[in-house]
């Protein structure tokens, strides 16, 4: 289910397309109670796959009753369904922003959180406490938090990807618009961190590797765990220089940049410590960042202007 705010329903037909099934979409908000208890009525739901949620750092910053109702309120709305019907099982998609400006790198789980440079961040952090609440209270409940570094790539048959609408706010579909020559230039924020190049630096993990880790959360999931929490990244960190040239070199195509200020809640570094993951999920990674940006580009090139033909 998906409110489409920011989708459509042809990835959709194209998942259908490349798994030969027919998954049963449906078009809800969250927010709307009654919709998602008739989505429950209908359904046997043994565990819910929490994705939804704004997302944009700098937006988050300047609209915060916004992403307040919208991240937070939309889960109580969600969790309190769930529990009508009996749902005990969640997956939620969280976020390293959870952690703020890292004491020490790369971060693992233990790492300190709550001390969120933007509100994107906080939101994720509180929903993590009130799930955590939630299990503890509730001894039938179940959670997998899974704190996800920075997803790049696309399907690897260059039908499925990344399609912001707008200009995107991320950098890897803002790199590969650039490339298309959907978009002029890359605009890079800030050129005078504490990094090598003076250019942010993060982790960044391929989107297909990121799906595995949910197969593996769920399967890990009907162990009766309580609520755990797991970082998925690669534990090495590319600068914004960095994912630039990767992309030039995977697609043939110059990326043009300029520089401009900082953006307010970003901070110079964050990578990952993922081992625990290996360890209890039995998740590794198996793609490498030439593969995402060879993955990507596969996408970009074949759909220059989305999953919406030209106009």
């Amino acid at each position: 289910m998906d409110n489409l705010a920011n989708a459509g329903m042809d990835s959709m037909r194209r998942v259908n397309e490349i798994t030969g099934k027919q998954v049963p979409t449906f078009s809800i908000d969250m927010l709307d109670k009654d919709a998602l208890r008739d989505l429950f009525k209908k359904h046997k739901i043994l565990c819910v796959m929490h994705f939804a949620g704004l997302k944009t750092v700098e937006e988050s910053c300047n609209k915060p009753l916004l992403y307040y109702k919208t991240n937070i309120g939309a889960t109580i709305s969600l969790l309190e369904v769930m529990k009508e019907f009996g749902v005990y099982n969640m997956i939620f998609s969280s976020s390293a922003a959870v952690y703020g400006s890292p004491t020490y790198l790369p971060m693992d789980e233990k790492h300190p959180v709550g001390g969120c440079t933007n509100l994107y961040g906080k939101t994720k952090y509180f929903i993590e406490e009130i799930i955590k609440d939630i299990c503890t209270a509730e001894n039938q409940s179940n959670g997998v938090l899974l704190r996800y570094f920075n997803p790049v790539g696309a399907h690897v048959s260059g039908k499925l990807g990344e399609d912001p609408q707008g200009v995107p706010s991320k950098l890897m579909p803002y790199v590969s618009q650039v490339a298309v020559r959907r978009l002029k230039e890359l605009t890079v924020y800030g050129d005078n961190y504490d990094t090598p190049d003076g250019t942010e630096v993060r982790d960044y993990i391929y989107v297909v590797d990121l799906a595995q880790g949910h197969v593996a959360a769920l399967k890990y999931l009907k162990k009766d765990c309580g609520c755990k929490v797991f970082n998925l990244g690669t534990g090495k960190g590319f600068s914004v220089i960095d994912m630039a040239k990767a992309f030039e070199t995977a697609s043939g195509k110059r990326v043009p940049y300029q520089i401009a200020g900082r953006r307010e809640g970003d901070i110079a570094s964050c990578y990952a410590d993922a081992s625990l993951a290996e360890k209890e999920l039995g998740w590794a990674l198996k793609l490498d960042l030439a593969k995402m940006c060879e993955d990507l580009w596969h996408w970009q090139s074949n759909n220059p202007t989305g999953f919406r033909p030209d106009s």
